[in-house]
């Protein structure tokens, strides 16, 4: 059965929302605040887990961000070559529009119920980038089986947060923490069901 991990960037206060800058809320662009050396390590982490991943899930609007940014054709490096061969799998309603990155699989439906499908069918890590909705509505519903959170020295003060309204109180066994070069904390959590 597969392990469903959510991999995410986060602020100190728990924004997800534009670590790049990019989506003119004014607030963003944490992530240029780190160092060479640390975005170095960074990158060293990501690639780890990429190998060590089966397949990636993403919402529609995380999926069309990597897209605009040359993730299915032009980007360069392992980790970039890793992503374009795992299987994607992309929750959405619609269809998909412009290029293809390859290897994708739209998740349409209940999806609470289409990703317990998935967790099935993979026998390996599932790692879901971004997509704070999805998040969301996977946490609620017990699918989520470890948090990776590369923490930011940052208070971004506003900002979609990781976790907003739940319906019920979780509890997490911190599973392992470690620093990442000179500026973030990498901490991985696993719920207790």
């Amino acid at each position: 059965m597969g392990k469903l991990i959510v991999s995410e960037n986060i602020s100190i206060d728990g924004v997800i929302e534009d670590p790049t800058g990019e989506d003119d809320g004014g607030r963003g662009n944490w992530f240029a605040r780190i160092g060479d050396t640390t975005r170095g390590v960074w990158a060293e982490v990501e690639l780890n887990e990429a190998l060590g991943a089966e397949a990636l899930l993403m919402g529609r609007r995380s999926y069309e961000w990597f897209l605009a940014r040359g993730w299915a054709t032009s980007r360069a490096g392992a980790w970039a070559d890793r992503l374009r061969t795992l299987p994607k799998y992309v929750v959405s309603s619609s269809a998909l529009e412009g290029p293809d990155w390859g290897n994708v699989t739209v998740l349409k439906g209940d999806v609470p119920e289409e990703v317990a499908k998935l967790k099935e069918q993979i026998d390996g890590d599932i790692v879901l980038y971004g997509s704070g909705r999805l998040v969301h509505t996977l946490w609620e519903h017990n699918l989520v089986n470890e948090l990776r959170l590369m923490t930011y020295p940052v208070v971004v003060g506003t900002g979609s947060r990781l976790f907003t309204d739940t319906s019920d109180a979780t509890d997490l066994r911190l599973i392992n923490t470690r620093p990442v070069g000179e500026d973030l904390a990498l901490h991985i959590y696993r719920p207790i069901l």
